[in-house]
């Protein structure tokens, strides 16, 4: 609970909430900006740890694994952990990215880098790894739309993008029907944002299926696959979406782009949330928005600095 507390009067999420009988999540955004150097050093390593169980380390290079305190800056790290020992099991390192090109500033999500400690899996953790970050700040952002891109060759991870959040393109239903905002957001991700998903330059991008072509020389190298290496979908329409859309020899990514919504949020809770881990996720919801009415407040009350176009009141001479 006090960290509950804690959290109404900071700018950047530090949150850590039970998610299960045996686990605790640990929510820290852009760590890059107020942690420490021995604290983020810290943070690297238990992500580290968690990496060498599925890869050999130091074979990733790019975002939080790149050694680049600035790249943290722009990251949101969930970090699980086993409640009796304390060992990290699993991580998402979600990126922040600006896009200044559309007709207003925005900031897009990505679902950036998920991975799980090969004894954990199977154990309920997909739906803290994939949504809960996403839901809490949807409810930062005031119930605001935001939008969220997805960078994979994996089934699974497609057909899971597709199914959660809303008007994603492209998916098995909607090969084609890209919006003019879609490709918009495409071509400046591609352009401006490559290497947080850790693409090369010299990767093509199809534009019409929004495919990223020789996608694996850009720090990402070790996560490529074959086709049957891939986890599979549930739903075999999204493995035969993947295995028609990828060249999985030459080392192929599929584009998503969606929006994250309240009728997203909804169906997450109803759908997803276990409901052991309900109230837990319900309070913090609760102090995520008692937050946005909490510092407004204090900030309009402090005459001594600026706070958006209101100018600290000068004492009369």
């Amino acid at each position: 609970m006090s960290g509950l507390v804690r959290a109404l009067f900071q700018s950047e999420l530090d949150l850590t909430l039970a998610t299960g009988a045996q686990f605790e999540t640990r929510i820290v955004e852009r760590p890059g900006k107020w942690m420490s150097q021995e604290d983020l050093a810290a943070l690297s390593e238990d992500l580290i740890t968690v990496a060498s169980k599925t890869l050999a380390r130091g074979s990733l290079t790019y975002g939080v694994f790149s050694g680049d305190p600035e790249r943290l800056k722009s990251t949101i790290i969930t970090l699980v952990r086993r409640k009796d020992t304390g060992q990290p099991v699993a991580f998402n390192a979600l990126a922040l990215m600006d896009i200044t090109t559309m007709a207003e500033p925005m900031e897009v999500l990505h679902l950036g880098l998920v991975m799980v400690d090969p004894d954990q899996q199977s154990r309920g953790l997909s739906w803290v790894l994939y949504g809960l970050t996403c839901i809490l700040l949807l409810f930062r952002n005031q119930m605001r739309p935001l939008w969220v891109s997805n960078v994979t060759q994996v089934p699974a991870i497609v057909g899971m993008v597709a199914e959660t959040f809303d008007d994603v393109f492209p998916t098995p239903q909607r090969p084609k029907q890209r919006s003019l905002q879609h490709l918009l957001l495409a071509r400046t991700i591609m352009a401006d944002h490559r290497h947080v998903f850790g693409v090369g330059p010299d990767a093509g991008f199809d534009e019409d299926r929004f495919v990223i072509t020789n996608a694996y020389t850009g720090g990402s190298d070790d996560l490529k696959k074959t086709f049957n290496e891939a986890p599979q979908h549930r739903n075999e329409i999204y493995n035969a979406f993947c295995q028609d859309m990828l060249d999985y020899d030459r080392g192929d990514d599929v584009l998503q782009l969606g929006q994250i919504d309240l009728a997203t949020a909804v169906g997450y809770l109803k759908n997803s949330v276990p409901r052991a881990s309900l109230a837990s996720v319900g309070v913090t919801l609760i102090a995520i928005m008692l937050q946005r009415l909490i510092l407004p407040l204090i900030h309009w009350f402090d005459n001594s600095r600026q706070f958006g176009t209101l100018r600290p009141r000068k004492d009369r001479l």
